[in-house]
């Protein structure tokens, strides 16, 4: 049975995968030699130097161009459009060299601090790209810019960093299309197991392994994956000039992650429901952002574009924003124990942040109101312990608010 016919949960088990030549291993081994015999000068069994080829990372490549739908042939393209680093920011890094110097490009106003930091801190100086911030959950706005200013590149981020908007993909997508401009999306929070924006046209996806699909907070990477020969072609050269690649250690680590990712991510989309619903009715939350709740601006695009199973499916992030000040925030991150305060997220613990002090600092403060991203609001990761420990926990913080 070919692995493109599976479901989603099976393919992370075994999309891109086969057997180990020598002695079978149903897992690929951690290859750690740093180069490889020739022959004869330039003759070779496919392996030359391991910033170039490793078989491990290989085998962590094809398993989420699998999952994200690439449509590369393994034969043509060796990995399938999927391309390994050593973490979400090397991997936007690289995205980023497929722009010339000084070109424009069209981001979406609420991404990842470090996404912006990149950006507007160092690309801007470093590489003189023109970054125009949009909010891309009305699409006019990208077609009335397009219309006037060339872009070659658009960089989606849907559900967003923190506050959860949700972008229509396929028509970000035909309007990138109609205007020349590479379409990319960050896949991060919602995963290949809820969306494949490939599917819906995008040319390529972004993801950070750290996060959902490694799915242990033990390892640290980012994947590029895309549906186009070409991009694939010129993203391999510069994987491999750039140089910042995934070790073999973290693609083995990354790849066992994925294997269990459809799993998780049905507990995580399963508690995160209901603790959001539970939020909701707390008499110390002003606001529940989950695109899963009615009262979400896009809840129901959410549900077309989300799925899960062929049912709508949420993921397990939460935005919420309390009642008070930066010091009833303070409050209630110290009170709250199974929920971990720390950065990162798409672990099977549960993590809690606040982001306008941690992981979207370097934005600036007045961006940052315009966003909403305010003293009160808080991040959460749902991780898979039981739900009602969660909840249990949850209440214990809020009650010191």
């Amino acid at each position: 049975m070919r692995p493109s016919s599976l479901h989603l949960e099976s393919r992370c088990i075994h999309g891109g995968q086969h057997p180990e030549p020598v002695t079978g291993a149903v897992m690929p081994p951690i290859f750690t030699s740093s180069t490889f015999i020739q022959e004869s000068p330039g003759v070779h069994k496919g392996f030359e130097y391991s910033r170039s080829h490793n078989a491990t990372r290989f085998a962590f490549e094809r398993c989420v161009a699998n999952l994200e739908s690439s449509g590369l042939d393994e034969a043509a393209e060796r990995t399938c459009g999927g391309f390994a680093f050593a973490s979400g920011l090397a991997a936007t890094s690289t995205a980023l060299e497929l722009l010339d110097h000084a070109s424009p490009l069209v981001c979406m106003d609420d991404v990842y601090g470090g996404t912006f930091r990149l950006l507007s801190r160092v690309r801007v100086r470093s590489a003189g790209l023109h970054p125009t911030y949009l909010d891309l959950t009305d699409p006019s706005l990208l077609e009335k810019h397009l219309a006037k200013n060339k872009a070659g590149m658009v960089w989606v981020e849907t559900p967003t960093n923190p506050t959860l908007k949700v972008v229509d993909l396929s028509s970000i997508a035909a309007i990138c299309r109609a205007h020349g401009a590479i379409s990319v999306c960050d896949n991060t929070f919602a995963t290949p197991m809820l969306q494949r924006p490939l599917e819906l046209g995008f040319d390529m996806v972004m993801h950070s392994a750290t996060k959902y699909i490694g799915g242990h907070s033990d390892v640290v990477g980012g994947v590029l994956v895309t549906r186009r020969a070409d991009l694939a072609e010129k993203l391999r050269f510069l994987q491999n000039a750039v140089g910042s690649v995934m070790g073999p250690f973290d693609a083995y680590l990354a790849l066992r992650g994925a294997k269990t990712l459809g799993l998780r991510m049905q507990r995580h989309c399963t508690s995160a429901m209901q603790i959001a619903q539970w939020l909701q009715k707390h008499p110390k939350v002003a606001k529940v952002i989950y695109p899963g709740l009615a009262t979400h601006p896009q809840h129901a695009l959410a549900a077309k574009q989300m799925r899960l199973n062929d049912a709508p499916a949420f993921g397990g992030m939460i935005t919420i924003l309390l009642k008070g000040g930066l010091d009833e925030s303070r409050r209630f991150l110290e009170n709250v124990h199974l929920f971990a305060l720390a950065e990162s997220l798409g672990g099977v613990e549960s993590l809690i942040e606040h982001p306008a002090i941690m992981t979207h600092a370097s934005v600036p403060a007045e961006s940052r109101a315009k966003l909403g991203i305010l003293d009160t609001l808080v991040r959460l990761s749902v991780g898979i312990e039981h739900v009602d420990d969660l909840i249990r926990d949850l209440d214990h913080g809020l009650s010191k608010v």
